[in-house]
């Protein structure tokens, strides 16, 4: 499917979304869609058999700092089906960049939103384990923005014992358990 026909196709599945193509040097199809249009946008992705897009390959950000609107949060979808892949763009600005999450539609990106979150700081609303991934939780600050300090003076406490105690971990082990069986 070319792009133009995409975008077509887009704009009759998402009535009054507005979706731009975007060019780009891989020749990999590329999109723009506001923040608020996106939910509707990746469910008619997912949803819809025309497009078939049943795989989230990659979630990521790029922080575009001094420029406004300061973040691209990039989807990256693949439909098996129809052997194509998507990238889809959305721009957030700096005073409050969140996002519906997508965990609904692609279970998978629970972990990638996380990620996301942990190092961008762009939170996703109705997220499901909001809670840092890669930095330790008492971290402060988001280490991928580009205005982040490179030096900093605080001391690591990463290392410290865990404090829960034996009845907590039990709990926290069954609890882990009963989420993933369902």
């Amino acid at each position: 499917m070319d792009p133009e026909a995409l975008v077509a196709s887009l704009q009759e599945a998402v009535p009054g979304a507005q979706i731009a193509h975007a060019p780009s040097r891989d020749r990999q199809t590329t999109i723009y869609v506001s923040g608020d249009e996106a939910p509707a946008l990746l469910r008619a992705l997912r949803e819809r058999p025309e497009f078939a897009f049943d795989f989230l390959a990659e979630l990521t950000a790029v922080d575009l700092w001094p420029k406004e609107p300061r973040f691209e949060l990039i989807y990256v979808l693949v439909s098996i089906a129809n052997r194509l892949r998507l990238r889809v763009k959305v721009r957030l600005h700096a005073a409050d960049p969140h996002i519906a999450t997508a965990t609904g539609i692609w279970p998978a990106a629970n972990w990638l939103e996380r990620e996301v979150w942990d190092l961008f700081g762009i939170a996703f609303d109705g997220h499901p384990d909001p809670r840092r991934l890669l930095m330790p939780e008492d971290w402060q600050g988001f280490p991928l923005r580009k205005d982040y300090p490179v030096q900093l003076h605080m001391t690591p406490r990463s290392d410290e014992a865990l404090q829960v105690t034996a009845e907590q971990f039990r709990a926290n082990v069954m609890k882990d358990r009963l989420t993933r069986e369902r």
